[in-house]
């Protein structure tokens, strides 16, 4: 098990965007508050962060600006 201290300092603060795909529909969320394992890559929200993610999604207001993705098949 490690020690509390040592797992909080692979944890950085920073701003993330983040991509959900919902019924077809790419969502891409930028500069949200996570917390970052500096080793891993992986983010890390707060119960309220997801949240609000989650309602952004939901009621599917209008985006600040869009943009167009290509689409690949991987095999």
């Amino acid at each position: 098990m490690t020690d509390g201290s040592v797992w909080k300092e692979r944890l950085v603060d920073r701003l993330v965007t983040y991509h959900i795909e919902v019924d077809g529909r790419l969502f891409v969320i930028e500069n949200v508050p996570a917390r970052v394992d500096v080793e891993t890559g992986e983010s890390h929200f707060a119960p309220d962060t997801v949240e609000r993610l989650q309602r952004i999604v939901r009621e599917r207001r209008s985006p600040v600006r869009t943009i167009e993705a290509a689409v690949f098949e991987f095999a």
